[in-house]
């Protein structure tokens, strides 16, 4: 590990019994990335989390956070440098949204040697950076879910951590809260924080992540979203059409750069060597056989086509 990255893991392993939570994970998070986690139930993701944030010693390996080796001497020193926010909020429903943060800049205060002053300025900061200065003296019990995620993630704002792990953030949420969220996840990168993200929402890893790891107790893959679909899928060229070609393979297969082609009817689906330089010879081509044209583009996979490419559907035992 070189220690310029903001997460290093070599080797990181845990085990429950005979039973490999996370086995031999080796992952480097840059600086002012953001990186997700992705994988069924029971891969490891939150057991990643939790050994990097501190709260779970591991069974095996190595890792780096924030520049501090990953020990248990140096529990301290890591948690003065990261913030984390679980799965579920974790906030006193009979207080406010300010008693709770005040309550935890306080906790930071005695635990790192913050004075009281700059607490409550990170309280006034957290507050405005989540949009709830207007909801400062609501009772937590009273707000909703979505209202609730951002009280969370004001809690984890506090310290100021240039690391920050956040696992399911938008879990349970509607789809206006679920925006809110991911504007405010947005915004923290803006500012070059690290985000380590756990999700099971592929199109949030799609808009927010810069890299996705996908973990299956082992580390399947890694990269960025465009990077593994270029891996994984042959580029190709969708077509539709007005009615059924007579002789498909003979009109493909006269079209320089076409290399395969699947479907039937007045849909197909055509491999192709580069899209870009194909599409208007296989326009030509299906024009000069009286085709009629109703929609030709390069054919889009998603994170999700990805995601059942590489781990599938079955969970794991």
């Amino acid at each position: 590990m070189t220690g310029d990255a903001a997460i290093e893991a070599a080797g990181l392993t845990k085990r429950f019994g005979e039973r490999a939570a996370v086995d031999d994970l080796t992952i480097e998070i840059g600086q002012g990335e953001v990186f997700g986690v992705l994988g069924p139930n029971g891969a490891g993701k939150t057991t990643t989390v939790r050994m990097l944030a501190t709260l779970l010693r591991p069974t095996a390996g190595r890792a780096r956070v924030a520049g501090v080796e990953l020990r248990p001497e140096n529990a301290v020193a890591i948690r003065e440098r990261i913030s984390v926010m679980p799965e579920s909020p974790g906030l006193y429903t009979r207080l406010s949204v300010e008693e709770n943060l005040r309550f935890h800049a306080r906790l930071y205060a005695r635990l790192y040697g913050r004075r009281g002053r700059d607490g409550l300025r990170r309280v006034e900061a957290a507050l405005e950076a989540v949009r709830l200065l207007d909801r400062r003296h609501e009772l937590v019990g009273a707000l909703s879910k979505g209202l609730r995620q951002r009280a969370a993630l004001a809690r984890a704002l506090l310290p100021g951590a240039p690391v920050l792990f956040l696992d399911e953030p938008t879990q349970g949420l509607d789809p206006a809260a679920t925006h809110e969220v991911r504007e405010l996840i947005a915004g923290l990168r803006s500012r070059g924080t690290t985000i380590l993200l756990t999700t099971h929402r592929l199109e949030e890893a799609e808009r927010l992540c810069d890299r996705v790891a996908f973990l299956r107790s082992r580390l399947i893959a890694v990269g960025r979203p465009a990077e593994l679909r270029r891996r994984l899928f042959t580029p190709s060229i969708d077509v539709e059409l007005l009615d059924p070609v007579r002789a498909p393979d003979t009109l493909f297969g006269q079209v320089a750069g076409v290399t395969g082609w699947t479907g039937g009817g007045d849909r197909y689906q055509v491999a192709v060597t580069n899209p870009r330089r194909v599409a208007p010879l296989l326009a030509g081509a299906l024009v000069s056989a009286h085709a009629g044209i109703v929609r030709l583009a390069e054919s889009e996979h998603t994170l999700e086509d990805v995601y059942l490419e590489l781990v599938g559907e079955e969970e794991p035992a």
